[in-house]
């Protein structure tokens, strides 16, 4: 995907992992019947806020890190026909470490 979008300050941009949802009897679960999904995979990172002396703070997320991210955080876009989120740093919940 190339990228035509670059986040300022302490935001990202997100591409929300979805996984196909199946019941146990092997039914799947349409998209429009399941929760939005908080995975999520990062595709580009601002340069960070800046602090009260107007120093950057760097941010603790890189492009390529897996996210667990608030349920209603961030505005969704659509960037090259896929959906994207653009989230605050502080949105991001926790880092998925695999």
């Amino acid at each position: 995907m190339s990228l035509k979008v670059k986040p300022l300050g302490d935001r990202l941009v997100v591409k929300p992992l979805e996984e196909e949802e199946v019941t146990p009897s092997g039914i799947v679960i349409p998209e429009t019947a399941k929760e939005k999904p908080q995975k999520g995979e990062v595709l580009a990172v601002g340069p960070g806020d800046r602090d009260d002396s107007g120093n950057r703070v760097p941010m603790d997320v890189s492009v390529g890190d897996k996210v667990l991210f608030a349920k209603y955080g961030g505005t969704e876009i659509k960037l090259n026909g896929e959906k994207v989120l653009i989230l605050r740093e502080s949105d991001i919940l926790a880092l998925i470490e695999e």
